[in-house]
């Protein structure tokens, strides 16, 4: 337990809530909703599902090489939450989104993060999250049970 809470709290930290509207910030999903059925087609060439995560802390961040927040946000997670995490019961997955594979590999060579990155080139594992016309630059934060606990919406790197 308190390993999630040093979770949450470092991304809430880096992350600066901007509500789409006061109610859901974008989301379909609500904190306490389980995690929807995923199936993520990663960079390694594996296709993880729900089991892949169970009984970890994870974090799911989405993103885009075309995302200017997104290119901040990347590192500061890698330093900060996966290089410090990374070996306990905890995932942080970088969900590409609207991309070629071919474009995403570039961008995350050229970022430098070493996490787990799952390809969504139709946005659909995206859309299972949130409504139509949502933007990026946001972290999903499930417990060990699978439920959503916390959900970000932008970065702010000067909070750091």
């Amino acid at each position: 337990m308190k390993k999630l809470i040093t979770i949450l709290f470092l991304i809430m930290i880096y992350s600066f809530v901007n509500c789409q509207n006061e109610t859901n910030r974008g989301y379909k999903v609500k904190l306490g909703d389980p995690l929807p059925d995923l199936e993520m087609n990663m960079r390694n060439g594996e296709i993880w599902t729900n089991k892949n995560l169970e009984n970890k802390v994870v974090v799911i961040q989405f993103t885009g090489s075309w995302c200017s927040v997104c290119r901040r946000e990347m590192p500061e997670l890698e330093k900060k939450v996966w290089q410090e995490f990374k070996k306990d019961d905890f995932l942080l997955i970088g969900v590409d989104t609207k991309e070629t594979k071919e474009k995403v590999d570039v961008f995350i060579e050229k970022i430098g993060v070493t996490y787990p990155i799952s390809y969504d080139p139709d946005g659909r594992i995206f859309s299972d999250f949130t409504i139509d016309g949502a933007g990026v630059t946001r972290n999903i934060v499930v417990d060990k049970n699978g439920k959503i606990v916390f959900l970000t919406r932008l970065y702010e790197g000067k909070r750091i």
